[in-house]
């Protein structure tokens, strides 16, 4: 029987945490990892009263893509078969765990995708510079791999544990997907899009430094593609 991993990148999340971990358990029964990245919020308190999951606690904040690259790390080191990583702020769906699982006996990587159908969005609306920041990079990422996807940027993925050791990924920041994808075609590795629902809870979200300007943030990851481009 495969093992697998559940993989829950953390920042400051502590309105969600309970709910979301609460759903995961009924939805699946693997194992699961959470990476509190650095969180200056209640977070790391409501994790420690939580029993049966594993924890790693950053000091300070990596980063998204570093978190992720841990739970990786923790996926290999232990010799999992699959992982799944999915966000902390309920607007990622648990129940849809069974249907990566499902997919991934097939592919090396499945990703979510909030725009593969033409699903109303809940809550509220996306912000329409991350949308159109998406929907361009998408567009270059495609071009470059053709892959053909239609969301480069939804974290709520299954990945073959056996894909990830062919891949060498370091981006530590939010343009690590992008990263993922051109390595991943680098590699040969074959991917999958399902449909996971559009939903937007935090409008306010912030990406940290100099990113929510969305001039600075799309330059930062265009020179991420470029940087990977460039490499052999």
């Amino acid at each position: 029987m495969n093992k697998h991993l559940l993989i829950i990148p953390l920042f400051n999340e502590g309105k969600y945490i309970l709910d979301v971990i609460s759903k995961v358990r009924d939805n699946f029964s693997g194992a699961i990892l959470v990476i509190n990245d650095g969180s200056t919020d209640n977070s790391g308190e409501i994790l420690r009263k939580i029993k049966d999951i594993k924890v790693i606690e950053q000091k300070e904040n990596c980063g998204y893509g570093c978190a992720l690259m841990q739970g990786f790390n923790h996926a290999i080191e232990n010799r999992y078969d699959v992982a799944v990583t999915m966000d902390c702020d309920d607007q990622h769906e648990p129940h849809l765990i069974s249907k990566f699982l499902h997919e991934i006996a097939n592919y090396d990587v499945v990703s979510g995708s909030r725009y593969l159908r033409n699903f109303p969005s809940l809550f509220e609306d996306p912000p329409r510079d991350r949308k159109r920041i998406n929907q361009e990079i998408t567009v270059l990422i495609n071009q470059h791999t053709g892959y053909n996807l239609t969301d480069t940027f939804c974290g709520f993925k299954a990945y073959k544990v056996s894909a990830i050791k062919k891949l060498t990924l370091d981006e530590p920041g939010y343009a690590f997907p992008l990263q993922l994808w051109i390595q991943a075609k680098k590699k040969g590795l074959i991917i999958k899009e399902i449909p996971v629902d559009l939903i937007y809870k935090n409008l306010n979200r912030t990406f940290g430094s100099n990113l929510d300007d969305p001039s600075s943030r799309k330059n930062y990851y265009l020179s991420v593609i470029e940087r990977e481009l460039s490499l052999s």
